[in-house]
């Protein structure tokens, strides 16, 4: 069974930088979409950014937009989040998640599009 790990949380202070990514472990898979979520404490889960696998087009959540990046690193078949001008507000567990079955289920930014979850990575943004 695919798993997805994340990596490259951590503690940084506002207007900091953070690059966090994605990587599939386990069997081969193919995707159609990956995409970052966000869960802070005592708040539902909410969208960040996501990138459609096919056309490498990319969606982001309007309180991310021109901070945030997110691509793919073919060589290493992980998806990166490069996260700038951070803020205390993104403190929150990113998690990644990918599209890999056909069907559709919902836009690039609506969870219930994916079906398949990581554990997630901290970010903590000091004040």
């Amino acid at each position: 069974q695919v798993q997805l790990v994340e990596s490259g949380g951590g503690l940084v202070p506002a207007g900091g930088s953070l690059r966090l990514t994605c990587a599939p472990s386990g069997q081969s898979f193919s995707r159609y979409a990956m995409a970052w979520f966000r869960q802070a404490p005592g708040k539902e889960r909410e969208f960040v950014a996501a990138l459609n696998w096919i056309d490498e087009g990319t969606y982001y959540a309007n309180s991310v937009k021109g901070r945030f990046t997110v691509s793919r690193d073919n060589a290493k078949n992980t998806l990166v989040l490069q996260m700038n001008s951070l803020k205390p507000e993104d403190t929150a567990v990113y998690i990644c998640a990918a599209k890999q079955e056909r069907a559709y289920k919902g836009s690039h930014y609506q969870s219930a599009a994916y079906d398949t979850w990581g554990q997630g990575t901290q970010v903590t943004v000091s004040s």
